[in-house]
């Protein structure tokens, strides 16, 4: 089964939900654990009011300090639960080829992602970096959502309201 899990985060509610399915179902499998969360690169030209106000550096510190926020909380559940955990910091305009590219360097065989399930115009419009993962990653991908169900349902093969389990074959 699954040996290296990646898990995206980007610190809300929702990927904390997707974090903790992770280490479960890491747990449950004896898998290790990448942790990864992906900043937008500084821009001179920009409407993001923290590249607006911030320096370079100023704007780069924060990134850094957030994420190890972030990655460190994480980290800290997975520690808790027995779970062995890398951590993985990536700037990228696009987070999407971020998460599928650290999932290749890592030799990841299951990203874990969390996703709000929007349908029609807003997810038209809003976009979704998990759909993006759905679409180019050739790593199955398990998508949790608001309402997910203990890991050991996923291990032991059991479909669960909350989660689905995505694989292309190309």
């Amino acid at each position: 089964m699954y040996k290296n899990i990646l898990v995206a985060t980007d610190g809300s509610a929702l990927s904390d939900l997707a974090v903790t399915q992770a280490i479960d179902l890491a747990a449950a499998l004896h898998a290790r654990l990448v942790l990864v969360t992906a900043s937008e690169p500084f821009h001179l030209l920009t409407t993001e009011a923290e590249q607006i106000a911030d320096t370079e550096d100023i704007y780069r510190r924060t990134m850094q300090h957030r994420a190890d926020r972030i990655l460190g909380a994480a980290a800290e559940k997975a520690a808790a639960s027995g779970v062995e955990a890398a951590t993985v910091h990536v700037e990228n305009d696009h987070p999407h080829e971020a998460i599928i590219a650290t999932a290749e360097r890592q030799r990841c065989d299951l990203i874990v992602m969390a996703s709000h399930g929007r349908r029609g115009f807003s997810a038209l419009v809003l976009g979704s970096q998990t759909t993006k993962v759905l679409t180019h990653s050739t790593i199955p991908v398990l998508v949790v959502r608001a309402e997910a169900a203990p890991a050991e349902h996923v291990a032991a093969g059991h479909a669960f309201p909350g989660a689905t389990l995505s694989a292309r074959r190309d």
